[in-house]
């Protein structure tokens, strides 16, 4: 036996109600007639009178669907703006919450809110697991860490090598290398009258060379080249900067960091240059011991490259390469904080590639110093 339920057509429903509507047959007569239920015959009556209206007036009712469709359109409208502004709100707040360190984060968690812990974690970007983890007190390193206030109040110009002598003699069993990390954690440094690094130190042993760029015209790349060192100082340690640049274009030609000032910084950007664009006609420098040390002339005078250097005190007469110093510590460094050289070089290289090949230069007519240098190049020198 088929238990499909039987439909009927809105043709037949009108025409059995308006049998029932003339009275000619009773509600049980027509049920039988029509093999159908009185209940149904009473359901389509009620319908029927109950929507007659519509057929009577269709304009007014058109009328009030269209405005009732306006109406839930406008509605529809505006949930949908307020979605727009809830979901810009929720990626902004999400995105400023990311950036919070994850100690921060994990304060935000509220247990007795109605959000569930996982959805909390979830926005937060913190993993559950760390919501419940709670750290072991680690009593000796805050016994270590107190010692070190204390030596450093009593002594403050103790660094790390004397102070971890002075927490073995305490009694105290610890690495200098773990007395130098809680020494950075608790922010203490060493205490002295300390003089600024003077970066050209000379060597009287050394020959020094006359300056040749007084009242030069400089006309074309690879006539001059300059070179210098300046230091930066980054939260693990004051690293050095050496580059060359060439003076008619402002280009920077090579440049490399070291956590040494030594004749080895300076030859391996030297060496960098010529394999890369050639020898410059005249190569200036300061009287800095690196540059007057035999090694480094000598390579000068190998490729017959003229030798100058500034006199004594007259860091103006290597202007060229100290505006460049002075451009990318107050367009770069200055800005940034470095933990250590690995981050320095990355964000110097990137400097460098943006000062060379995007930044305009005014005294270049506002053209890009690395296209203004292949612009102006001496081919018939260069061969």
């Amino acid at each position: 036996m088929s238990n499909k339920k039987q439909t009927y057509t809105s043709a037949f429903k009108t025409k059995i109600v308006l049998e029932a509507l003339r009275e000619e047959k009773s509600i049980a007569e027509l049920s039988v007639k029509y093999n159908i239920t009185p209940k149904n015959i009473h359901n389509w009556k009620a319908t029927f009178l109950s929507n007659a209206e519509i057929a009577m007036e269709p304009s007014k009712c058109v009328a009030e669907y269209k405005q009732a469709a306006k109406e839930l359109n406008q509605q529809v409208a505006n949930y949908a703006k307020k979605v727009g502004e809830l979901t810009m709100e929720k990626e902004f707040l999400e995105g400023k919450l990311k950036s919070l360190a994850l100690s921060d984060r994990k304060l935000m968690v509220d247990a007795k809110h109605i959000l569930p812990i996982n959805k909390q974690a979830e926005l937060l970007s913190i993993a559950r697991s760390t919501i419940y983890y709670k750290p072991v007190d680690n009593t000796y390193k805050k016994s270590v860490l107190e010692q070190l206030k204390k030596i450093h109040d009593e002594i403050p110009c103790y660094g790390y090598i004397k102070a971890h002598r002075q927490l073995l003699e305490d009694g105290y069993s610890i690495s200098e290398n773990t007395v130098h990390k809680y020494r950075q954690e608790l922010g203490i440094k060493a205490i002295l009258a300390v003089k600024k690094p003077n970066l050209s130190l000379g060597n009287k042993e050394h020959s020094i060379y006359s300056y040749k760029l007084r009242d030069l015209e400089v006309s074309h790349s690879n006539q001059v080249w300059s070179t210098d060192i300046t230091y930066i100082k980054t939260a693990s340690g004051t690293v050095y900067l050496a580059a060359i640049i060439d003076w008619h274009s402002k280009a920077v030609l090579s440049w490399d960091i070291s956590n040494m000032m030594d004749s080895s910084l300076v030859m391996r950007v030297l060496d960098d240059a010529i394999d890369k664009f050639g020898t410059p006609e005249i190569f200036n420098t300061d009287q800095g011991s690196q540059y007057t040390s035999y090694v480094h002339t000598q390579k000068l005078k190998d490729h017959g490259v003229i030798i100058s250097m500034d006199g004594k005190g007259r860091a103006t007469d290597n202007i060229c390469i100290e505006r460049f110093w002075r451009s990318a510590k107050c367009e770069r460094i200055y800005l940034n904080e470095y933990r250590g050289l690995p981050d320095l070089r990355l964000d110097v290289a990137n400097y460098i590639d943006f000062y060379n090949n995007r930044r305009f230069h005014e005294s270049i007519n506002y053209k890009k110093p690395m296209t203004f240098y292949w612009e102006n190049l001496d081919e018939k020198k260069v061969a």
